[in-house]
C-alpha cells in the first residue's frame, strides 16, 4: 500500500468512527423487498441502489450500457446508480461511507486490503462467505476450479468481505503477467550495421556502442539514443537486465527462491553486479540522460521518432508501433554465464472489486445478482465489452451455436478506449480454461503470450511467485511504514550508483541502512505471509 493510500484509509477510518457508520435513514439503500428463494427473472421488477465508477468516455448513466440493459432484462432487477468518474470516485465513495448514507453495494469499488479490514471492523460492509455458499453457484464453481483464490479472498479473521476480479491469461510461468518490462531492440539498426542479436551482457554493450557511434539511422547526426527507460517500478523500467547477474529484479523487490525463502532483490550480490554493469553503460554515454527524470509522454515521443536502440515496455505497440523495426531481445547471459528471467509477482486478481454494505436489506437478492456477473459469458463481457450494440463499436461477436464470444478486429480503435466505453470492470472471473471454449484470446494478448513462452519462459529459474497475501491491519501498518522509506531509498541509490559508480565502495553501508530502515522485519512478515499461503 502506498503512503497516500494509507493516509486516505486513515482519514476514512476517522470519518467512519465519527459517524458511527450509521445507515439509519439512508436515502441511498433500497427498501426491503422480503424476497426469498429468488430466481431470475423476477415476476415483478425491483430496484437496488449501487455506487460505481467509470471512465469519462463511458455514459454517465451506466444503464445506457448494453451489458446492464441485458442484465436487467435477464434478472428483472433495475439498478439505481450513483456513478462517478474515476478521478473523483474515491473521494465520493469515502464520503458516502463516512456519512452513513450507504448504497446497497459498491461495484468496481477499488478497495485495498486496509480499507476492507477497517470497513469490516467498523461495520460498514458485511461478510459474504455465507452468501457465496448459499446463493452463488457461479462463483462457487470458480473457487472449486481454482481454490487458491478462496484463500486469497479470505481475511486474516476468516471472513470474506468482498468479491474479486479474476483474470487469467496463461498460467504459471506462461502467465501474461510473468514479465512486464520486456526489452525491445532495434533490429533495423542491427541489420544495417551487420550486428547479431546480443546474447550476453558484454555483447549488448558492444551493440549499444555501435548504435551510438555508427549512425544507424543514417541522418548524419549523433541523435540516436542507445538505451532508454523510465526510472520507476513498472513496465518501462530496466529491471529486466538484472536477471543476468543473479536473482534479478522486479517492481516490488521481492522474489521467492526455489527453497521457499522470500528474498529482497536489492540486497543481493547479483544486484550490485548489475548496478556495476549499468554504470559501465552510463560511463560510455549509452544510457538516455533523461531516463532518470522523464515521464511517459516524453518516453513515447522519442519512441515514435524511432530514436531508441533498446527500450523497455509491456507492448512495443504503445511506444514504437506494431511493426518489424523492433523485436524482443532475448535474455542475456551475465559474466558468469547466468541467464535468468525474474518473474514479477503480478497476477490478474483484485480482492476488493465489490462490497455489500450494512445498509443492504436484500442480501439474497443482491448476492444472486452479483453471481450473474460470474457466469463465464457474462464475466468475459464485464472485462472487455460486449456484442450486439447498434450504437457503439463491438469488441465481440456472439456465436450462439457455440455459446462463445469471439473478438472482432479493432480496426484501428484503441482497445483500452473501447473497454472503457463498454465494459463494467467487475467483479468477474475469467479462468485460463475459458479461452477456446467461452471466448477467444485478444490478438495482442495471444501474440504477447507466444513471445513469453518462446523467449522468456525457458529462462525463468524461479518456480513460484509471491502470492497476494491478505495481511492483518497490524502487518499492513508495519509493511507500509517500512516500504515507504525502504523502497524510496533503494531507487534513489540505484539512480545514484548507475551515474556515479560508487556501488562497491558504499555497498556495506547500504546494507546496514537497509536493516536500519526495517528490512529484517519486512522479510519476517513477508516470509510468514508466504508460509501461511502454502
Amino acid at each position: 500500500m502506498k503512503k497516500g493510500k494509507k493516509i486516505a484509509a486513515a482519514t476514512l477510518a476517522t470519518l467512519l468512527i465519527a459517524s458511527g457508520c450509521s445507515n439509519k435513514g439512508s436515502e441511498t439503500a433500497s427498501k426491503e423487498y422480503n424476497l426469498e428463494d429468488v430466481s431470475f427473472p423476477l415476476k415483478e421488477k425491483v430496484t437496488l441502489s449501487f455506487m460505481t465508477q467509470s471512465s469519462p468516455l463511458a455514459p454517465k448513466d451506466p444503464n445506457e450500457k448494453v451489458i446492464y440493459q441485458r442484465l436487467e432484462e435477464e434478472t428483472g432487477v433495475n439498478i439505481k446508480w450513483k456513478n462517478y468518474t474515476s478521478d473523483v470516485f474515491v473521494e465520493k465513495r469515502n464520503l458516502a461511507m463516512a456519512s452513513g448514507d450507504l448504497p446497497d453495494a459498491i461495484i468496481d469499488a477499488g478497495y485495498g486490503d486496509y480499507d476492507l479490514l477497517k470497513l469490516a471492523k467498523d461495520g460498514a460492509i458485511v461478510p459474504v462467505e455465507d452468501l457465496i455458499e448459499k446463493y452463488m453457484p457461479n462463483l462457487q464453481k470458480v473457487l472449486e476450479a481454482a481454490p487458491e483464490y478462496k484463500a486469497m479472498m479470505t481475511a486474516p479473521d476468516g471472513h470474506i468481505y468482498s468479491f474479486p476480479w479474476i483474470e487469467e491469461l496463461g498460467s504459471g510461468k506462461e502467465s501474461i503477467h510473468s514479465v512486464d518490462d520486456l526489452p525491445w531492440i532495434n533490429v533495423e539498426w542491427l541489420n544495417k550495421l551487420g550486428l547479431q542479436m546480443p546474447t550476453t551482457t558484454e555483447e549488448l554493450k558492444e551493440v549499444l556502442i555501435a548504435f551510438k557511434t555508427q549512425d544507424p539511422n543514417g541522418n548524419g547526426k549523433a541523435d540516436e539514443i542507445p538505451m532508454s527507460f523510465i526510472n520507476k517500478p513498472g513496465g518501462e523500467d530496466l529491471a529486466f537486465l538484472f536477471g543476468s547477474f543473479g536473482l534479478g529484479e522486479n517492481w516490488d523487490h521481492t522474489v521467492v527462491t526455489n527453497d521457499g525463502e522470500v528474498a529482497f532483490t536489492a540486497s543481493d550480490e547479483g544486484y550490485k553486479e548489475g548496478i556495476k554493469f549499468l554504470n559501465e553503460l552510463y560511463a560510455e554515454g549509452l544510457i538516455d540522460i533523461e531516463a532518470f527524470e522523464q515521464d511517459w509522454n516524453t518516453y513515447i515521443a522519442k519512441g515514435k521518432d524511432n530514436r531508441y536502440g533498446l527500450y523497455f515496455t509491456w507492448d512495443k505497440a504503445n511506444i514504437t508501433g506494431m511493426n518489424d523495426k523492433y523485436d524482443v531481445m532475448k535474455p542475456l547471459a551475465g559474466p558468469d554465464g547466468n541467464v535468468n528471467v525474474a518473474r514479477t509477482n503480478g497476477m490478474g486478481f483484485d480482492r476488493g472489486r465489490m462490497v455489500i454494505t450494512s445498509a443492504n436489506k436484500n442480501l439474497e437478492l443482491t448476492a444472486k445478482w452479483i453471481d450473474e456477473l460470474y457466469d463465464p459469458i457474462q464475466s468475459v463481457q464485464n472485462n472487455w465489452g460486449t456484442y450486439g450494440d447498434d450504437k457503439q463499436q463491438n469488441i465481440f461477436e456472439y456465436d450462439e451455436a457455440a455459446n462463445m464470444l469471439k473478438h472482432l478486429p479493432l480496426e484501428g480503435t484503441a482497445p483500452v478506449e473501447l473497454r472503457q466505453k463498454t465494459n463494467i470492470g467487475g467483479p468477474l472471473a475469467i479462468l485460463d480454461e475459458y479461452y477456446g471454449t467461452v471466448t477467444t484470446k485478444p490478438d495482442d494478448a495471444a501474440w504477447r503470450l507466444g513471445l513469453l513462452k518462446d523467449v522468456m519462459v525457458p529462462h525463468m529459474q524461479a518456480e513460484n511467485i509471491y502470492p497476494r497475501v491478505f495481511f492483518s491491519i497490524e502487518d499492513l501498518d508495519r509493511l507500509t511504514a517500512i516500504e515507504t522509506d525502504l523502497f524510496a531509498f533503494v531507487m534513489r541509490k540505484r539512480a545514484e550508483w548507475i551515474q556515479n559508480g560508487k556501488v562497491e565502495k558504499e555497498w556495506d553501508s547500504y546494507l546496514k541502512e537497509l536493516d536500519r530502515l526495517g528490512l529484517q522485519d519486512w522479510l519476517e512478515i513477508k516470509q510468514a505471509g508466504y508460509d501461511r499461503n502454502q
